[in-house]
């Protein structure tokens, strides 16, 4: 079973050539349309979502867009996608992710439900290409029992997720095996990214009798189209017109459960942060940390003769 190439530039509508403005962009409105808690039909919505998510996952970092860039243009080969021949053998071309054990070996696993393709986890996702820790053993395998390697997948869990905590249907295929293993895998309140939810017991078969290994779930938290993540805090930026900052306003700000009110003082300079608190992620404690709404001054790029004179009078005004 080939690994069905992604075109990520037609997920988010953009050129190959698009600038990371017009990527960002893009992903913003997409995920704002597409968006679970808004979208009318979710199923389809939730769906198109995880979509968006990937493609903006991979596009908006430089370096996994050069990665991508060059399996673009290995993508209609004869006989099916394959990676390019630089990438050497270790990258997997079938629908499986291979995890190495020691002299080599391993087991193929094909996973459902995480909210990644297999294309994404195949070059893209986290512990590829070996067991969790690094090689599945030291020197050789011994002749008693030894336990089976762990292994690593991706999980795209959402903010809204973190925040309430959840539970999710993820799927499990071995190599060889026409079996569907589903476990129903726990989120907990508060889980932050790179986080890892343990499997006990779901990873590769030990040999001669020993345990097998673990499954590791990672954490990848699902991008926003309203706010950026930084450990427990949200930060959210609007735009303020140069008198707004002037004189002050009052804006509605988006949090993870609805809206709030902001009043922004006048004098507000571009960069500057509010904070409402307790509006973020839960942490470790039990608490929860905060959502800052940084302002930024958007000057207009097109002024009317009128709008021209009154900025002349201030500009005269402050002896400009």
């Amino acid at each position: 079973m080939a690994v069905q190439f992604r075109d990520y530039y037609e997920t988010l509508g953009v050129a190959k050539t698009a600038t990371d403005d017009e990527i960002r962009s893009a992903f913003r409105k997409l995920a704002r349309k597409y968006h679970p808690d808004v979208a009318k039909d979710k199923a389809t919505a939730e769906e198109k979502f995880k979509q968006i998510n990937e493609a903006y996952e991979v596009l908006s970092d430089p370096e996994k867009r050069k990665k991508y860039d060059q399996l673009g243009a290995h993508w209609n080969q004869p006989g099916g996608f394959q990676p390019p021949p630089e990438w050497g053998t270790a990258q997997p071309g079938g629908g499986f992710y291979r995890y190495g054990g020691a002299n080599g070996g391993g087991v193929e696993f094909e996973f459902g439900g995480t909210g990644f393709s297999d294309f994404f986890e195949a070059f893209f996702g986290g512990g590829r290409g070996q067991s969790a820790f690094g090689g599945g053993g030291f020197g050789r395998r011994p002749r008693s029992a030894a336990r089976g390697n762990d292994v690593e997948a991706d999980i795209m869990v959402t903010l809204e997720e973190a925040l309430h905590g959840s539970a999710r249907q993820v799927s499990l295929r071995r190599s060889g095996s026409q079996k569907t293993e589903t476990y129903q895998v726990k989120i907990p309140r508060g889980v932050h990214e790179g986080q890892r939810i343990r499997l006990a017991g779901q990873g590769e078969a030990g040999q001669r009798g020993g345990k097998s290994g673990d499954l590791f779930l990672r954490v990848r938290l699902a991008r926003h189209p309203d706010f950026s993540v930084e450990g427990s805090d949200l930060i959210h930026e609007i735009k303020l017109a140069p008198w707004q900052a002037a004189l002050g306003t009052e804006v509605r700000v988006p949090t993870l459960e609805g809206h709030a009110r902001l009043k922004v003082p006048p004098g507000t300079q571009g960069g500057q942060r509010f904070r409402l608190r307790d509006r973020g992620l839960p942490n470790a404690n039990g608490s929860r940390g905060h959502l800052y709404v940084s302002a930024e001054v958007a000057v207009p790029k097109k002024l009317s003769e009128r709008e021209r004179e009154i900025w002349q009078q201030l500009a005269q005004l402050h002896g400009s």
